[in-house]
């Protein structure tokens, strides 16, 4: 019997709607997006057949993310979506020469800072002047209370990895904007969630 390879995440069937729609002001008409954390694939795969005038280049460090991303792909074969990359955020070089946009979801909380900084570093490298770097997830913020839901997160996160946690979002745009990367705009999302999107200056 075949063994199906596919991971399923519930968040990623909840949110990619609410994405989409965000990522249809964001991503340019044409180029290549690449998305770093791609985990079960399953994001990106709605997002290119939603999107079919873009290339995809999904990634991941987790063998068991590209592998699942491979079966979706099998699965549901997309023209525009390349083979999915060992990209770990952190480290340097990422096998990529450029990118028109670059998507992290859920990746900021669920890894070290350090993952967070290279993310911003690999951003800053491959984006043109006017690329967009699109961040989702929770994020902490000057003068709003962290909601209980969040902070139980948080929480959470901290007890499964002391270098995880919901980010303060000030202190992602400074590391930012030394790198080129400057603050667009934030957009409120379903589920206490925020859109941040940086455009390379």
């Amino acid at each position: 019997m075949d063994i199906d390879h596919r991971l399923s995440s519930p968040a990623a069937l909840r949110n990619r709607e609410s994405i989409l729609d965000v990522l249809r002001t964001v991503l340019p008409e044409r180029g290549t997006v690449l998305e770093i954390a791609s985990g079960s694939g399953e994001h990106i795969t709605h997002f290119a057949a939603a999107m079919p005038t873009l290339i995809w280049q999904p990634s991941d460090p987790s063998l068991a993310a590209r592998t699942s991303i491979a079966a979706w792909l099998h699965d549901t074969p997309l023209a525009n979506v390349r083979a999915p990359l060992d990209i770990d955020a952190a480290a340097e070089p990422w096998p990529m020469a450029d990118a028109d946009a670059v998507l992290a979801i859920n990746m900021v909380h669920i890894s070290p800072w350090r993952a967070t900084l290279g993310l911003l570093g690999g951003a800053a490298r491959l984006l043109p002047a006017g690329g967009h770097l699109y961040l989702y997830g929770p994020f902490r913020r000057a003068d709003v209370p962290l909601v209980a839901s969040n902070a139980a997160f948080d929480a959470d996160l901290k007890a499964r990895d002391p270098s995880w946690g919901i980010r303060d979002l000030d202190t992602v745009a400074a590391a930012a904007t030394p790198l080129g990367l400057n603050l667009d705009r934030v957009i409120e999302m379903p589920a206490n969630n925020l859109s941040v999107v940086f455009v390379r200056g």
